[in-house]
């Protein structure tokens, strides 16, 4: 057995490809639009699974879009997706200078909590040892819930 995604429902296609893709750093490996079922499945994948000798074997986020409007609740019980990063610090970084909100710092340079668009939580977590503490992460309160 190998894990092969996880899937989260997105209400807007162009919003979550630029959260995943261009704000997070997700790739976009395949898409499947189902006109039957009137919905479209994107597989993302993170570069460096991609880039791996098993790259075949690369776990992925399966974004599905239902082509009809539809409110999704945002109950706890998915839990939230984990990425490895090469520098907590500096993704958070990125990801506030993009406009991502850090509702969990990593105040101890190894752990954060953001949410994607449709409230998704979304662990990362620093590559290897944790990264010093440093400011301004470690005086920064919790944003919202995560």
């Amino acid at each position: 057995m190998r894990f092969l995604h996880t899937m989260v429902r997105v209400r807007d296609v162009k919003q979550s490809l630029d959260f995943y893709c261009k704000k997070l750093g997700l790739v976009e490996v395949r898409r499947k639009d189902v006109p039957q079922g009137r919905f479209t499945l994107i597989f993302l994948a993170a570069p460096k699974d991609m880039a791996s000798s098993e790259a075949t074997m690369a776990p992925e986020l399966e974004l599905t879009f239902n082509w009809d409007p539809e409110e999704y609740d945002y109950g706890r019980n998915f839990g939230h997706l984990a990425y490895k990063v090469d520098n907590i610090y500096d993704t958070c970084q990125k990801l506030m200078d993009a406009g991502v909100v850090i509702n969990r710092p990593p105040r101890d340079g190894r752990m954060a909590f953001i949410k994607s668009p449709d409230n998704i939580s979304i662990e990362l977590l620093q590559e290897g040892d944790s990264l010093p503490p440093a400011e301004p992460w470690l005086s920064m309160e919790n944003t919202g819930s995560w």
